[in-house]
């Protein structure tokens, strides 16, 4: 992924973010840019090694119920 930022030409119809705004969408970019690296490290891993064996392999049952959990302990109403 690139790490430079698009540049557009400033057109009169865009009004500018505020500071707090623009840093914020920068570090949404940021972190979106970073799970996009990671994804593209386990589609390489596995175009070169093949898929891993299923040893290796959590169920997709406990990785939703951990994610359950970690979310019931900020928002106790979800679960």
């Amino acid at each position: 992924m690139s790490e430079q930022p698009a540049v557009a030409d400033p057109s009169p119809e865009r009004k500018p973010l505020e500071p707090e705004a623009a840093d914020a969408v920068r570090a949404y970019a940021a972190r979106t840019r970073a799970n996009a690296d990671r994804l593209a490290a386990v589609l390489e891993d596995i175009a070169a090694n093949g898929l891993p064996s299923l040893d290796e392999c959590t169920p997709w049952e406990d990785l939703r119920d951990a994610r359950l959990a970690q979310l019931a302990d900020v928002r106790p109403a979800v679960a």
